[in-house]
């Protein structure tokens, strides 16, 4: 029987606080756009296959402002999107899921708390628990054997944690997906880490999305093949206006790499 190719995804990422983008982006004209609802649409028609939206609201008193934006976002666009930052209990995945999220991403709080990544998934089931993490390039020690550790916290916490081991036991719990996020290479634009992501998508089986140092197509050739990742996050590139994600999805074609292109 011939192997059935899987799509690889190509996922915008937009980074949100008190309801607005961090980052204005600029679509057509030029026009800073600061609306997430908006951005989300523009990809949605550009042709993203999931948008993952991280709110990174300082204070919990604004936190509503976000479940009124995913009910908007959920509306509006017909692709499978997820919500992450800030969630840190059942509750608070209830909440994003309930207001039309498809998917939540618990990062920091998974580590804290792991039993949330199995509650997440008896509850909304596997496919809705995403583990994000945020992984840095440290020395090869008995606590940390693969050379890369979790940090949390936006980076500012070493936790002591191998991510590999971290990865396999997520998939154990209950995740099912997740979000891999080079710090070295996150905001770079020089590539993704390759060596970081087959490690990770080699030892699980579950999907794994590379994050951080898309700067160019050929980044998500390479990670996409050589890293073995399922899917690709992606801002700067298309924020700015460098690529549409129809620019990159072609070149992705034009190597071979399945992307869907019609819908």
């Amino acid at each position: 029987m011939e192997a059935v190719m899987i799509s690889k995804r190509i996922i915008p990422c937009l980074d949100v606080r008190d309801g607005k983008l961090t980052k204005g982006i600029k679509f057509k004209g030029n026009v800073d756009i600061g609306d997430p609802v908006e951005a989300a649409r523009e990809y949605y028609e550009q042709g993203a296959d999931e948008i993952v939206f991280y709110d990174i609201t300082a204070s919990s008193d604004k936190r509503d402002i976000m479940i009124d934006v995913v009910r908007r976002v959920a509306e509006t666009i017909f692709i499978p999107f997820s919500v992450g930052g800030g969630i840190r209990n059942l509750d608070d995945m209830r909440n994003v899921i309930h207001a039309g999220a498809e998917k939540v991403s618990v990062n920091s709080a998974a580590v804290e708390n792991p039993q949330i990544i199995t509650q997440g998934a008896k509850a909304f089931g596997s496919q809705c628990v995403v583990l994000g993490m945020d992984v840095k390039k440290v020395d090869v020690s008995d606590a940390i054997p693969s050379g890369y550790e979790i940090v949390i916290h936006g980076g500012r916490i070493y936790t002591g944690i191998d991510a590999l081991w971290w990865a396999k036991e997520a998939e154990k719990l209950g995740a099912g997906e997740i979000c891999l996020n080079s710090i070295d290479a996150d905001g770079v634009q020089t590539g993704y880490e390759l060596n970081l992501t087959w490690l990770i998508s080699e030892n699980v089986h579950i999907p794994v999305i590379a994050s951080g140092g898309a700067g160019k197509p050929e980044h998500l050739a390479d990670v996409l093949t050589k890293g073995k990742a399922d899917a690709a996050l992606i801002a700067s590139m298309v924020h700015y206006r460098t690529y549409t994600i129809a620019e990159i999805k072609h070149y992705l074609s034009e190597k071979q790499i399945k992307t869907r292109l019609f819908w």
